[in-house]
């Protein structure tokens, strides 16, 4: 899809984090707030075409999660550096942001939420919960304990479900990008022990809409039921003919309609 067709007129800013790094985003559309979280290796130029998409009824903030593109990387790492990263975002897009996240940043916006991140409601496409995702991080964390990142790296796309995507997208967004495989020691840790964390789910209070694509693999259709089924204010939805690499054009729509469906609730309390 042309992304000058379908992104409007971007407005870049950095926000600072609490620990003093700079975070950089980019700010596009009108209305209501939402905030994008990419998932692994993804920064704010692989979201500009749903965000395009959705700048059509929303404010939409995406930005460049730590280590990666235009925002800083202060050590030493914890995840609730990152989360301190989305909350200063989320304080930048405007009051009671809605989220959405994508793999790893579906885990990540979750964990935002359990901690106290006031935000609206909370949109996920495909978060790893998956019994294949799991063996997946246990394999890259085992190579980035032993310091092979590029290696890594290698593993992590030719796993991915949809990765000559993912791979294009990424080298041409980065062309130093085994440099950027240590970000993913930061995914690991957001996954954790890749299980559907239900303690942690039980202190997100937010609306929350799980999405998978009917395409993928049986096992991440059931973790994203299983996810939804954990969360106190949660539905689930499978887009037919979808993988991993969900078209934007189809995911966009879903999205806007939970979102504006969370507005339209409120407003009528």
């Amino acid at each position: 899809m042309d992304e000058v067709s379908t992104t409007p007129s971007r407005i870049r800013g950095r926000v600072t984090s609490r620990d003093g790094t700079p975070i950089a985003y980019e700010r596009y559309g009108d209305g209501p707030p939402l905030v994008l979280v990419s998932g692994a290796l993804g920064t704010a130029a692989g979201e500009r075409v749903l965000g395009g998409l959705l700048a059509r009824s929303f404010s939409v903030v995406a930005y460049d999660r730590r280590g990666r593109g235009a925002s800083g990387d202060t050590g030493p790492y914890a995840v609730e550096r990152e989360i301190e990263d989305l909350a200063a975002v989320v304080g930048e897009a405007g009051a009671g942001a809605a989220l959405h996240g994508t793999g790893t940043g579906g885990a990540l916006a979750l964990a935002a939420v359990a901690a106290g991140v006031p935000t609206g409601p909370v949109s996920l496409y495909e978060p790893p919960y998956a019994a294949e995702e799991r063996e997946r991080w246990r394999r890259v964390a085992a190579l980035l304990d032993r310091g092979r990142r590029a290696a890594a790296l290698d593993l992590f796309l030719a796993d991915s479900a949809g990765s000559p995507g993912l791979r294009a997208g990424v080298t041409e967004l980065r062309p130093g990008v085994a440099e950027s495989a240590r970000t993913l020691a930061y995914d690991v840790a957001v996954v954790g022990d890749g299980r559907v964390p239900e303690r942690l789910l039980a202190r997100v209070r937010a609306r929350v809409l799980v999405v998978d694509g009917g395409a993928g693999p049986v096992g991440t259709r059931q973790a994203a039921r299983d996810l939804a089924a954990a969360l106190p204010r949660a539905r689930h939805r499978t887009l037919t003919g979808q993988t991993h690499e969900v078209a934007p054009h189809v995911l966009a729509p879903v999205v806007e309609e939970f979102l504006t469906e969370d507005r339209e609730t409120a407003g009528a309390v």
